[in-house]
């Protein structure tokens, strides 16, 4: 199997979780969750101050990771647990999770148009 490495931007993987996150080194991911198929790594190989966290996944996720098929979910715990407010606590990823995302139907005129080329088929339940 062969591994490339993928790197994305820290705030587009982290979101709201990205003022608040410690540098990682080494981090698992998992497939849909942590008791799935462990797919590889992710670390901040180009430093902390690069802002991006470099992914060692499978040529073939990293694909599908780059053209978006995946959202990001993590397992965290707290690092400064001595911290006033729990929202201005730090926190390190323990792990992260790429969940499939869900494809929605698709809308607008040419969606209408084409189901409604569909033939009905009626049957007689009596």
């Amino acid at each position: 199997m062969s591994y490339s490495p993928l790197t994305i931007s820290r705030r587009h993987v982290l979101g709201d979780l990205y003022a608040k996150c410690d540098a990682i080194v080494n981090v698992p991911v998992y497939l849909d969750n942590a008791e799935g198929e462990m797919l590889g790594y992710v670390d901040e190989s180009h430093g902390h101050y690069a802002d991006a966290f470099t992914f060692h996944l499978p040529e073939d996720v990293c694909k599908r990771l780059s053209t978006g098929h995946y959202e990001f979910s993590f397992s965290y715990e707290y690092a400064d647990l001595e911290a006033g407010r729990e929202r201005d606590r730090r926190i390190k990823i323990s792990y992260i999770c790429l969940t499939g995302r869900v494809v929605a139907d698709p809308v607008g005129p040419r969606a209408r148009r084409s189901t409604a080329k569909t033939p009905v088929v009626l049957t007689d339940t009596e």
